[in-house]
């Protein structure tokens, strides 16, 4: 079980690293940018209606 348990560990420290790695390389390298505008056409940073319109016309 011991052995189990240790891989198991291993398993979501590894888990962990690649989640870290991910929201670096996203979020503070700006590696996407289609992501900024997808988020603004979600919604998720303003809920302003103008905001959305732009993304449509391409802005």
């Amino acid at each position: 079980m011991k052995i189990v348990e240790r891989i198991l560990i291993k398993v979501v420290i590894i888990q962990f690293i690649f989640l870290l790695l991910a929201q670096l390389f996203l979020h503070q390298l700006d590696i996407f940018p289609q992501l900024e505008q997808l988020t603004k056409y979600e919604g998720v940073n303003e809920n302003t209606f103008t905001e959305i319109l732009q993304t449509f016309n391409g802005n």
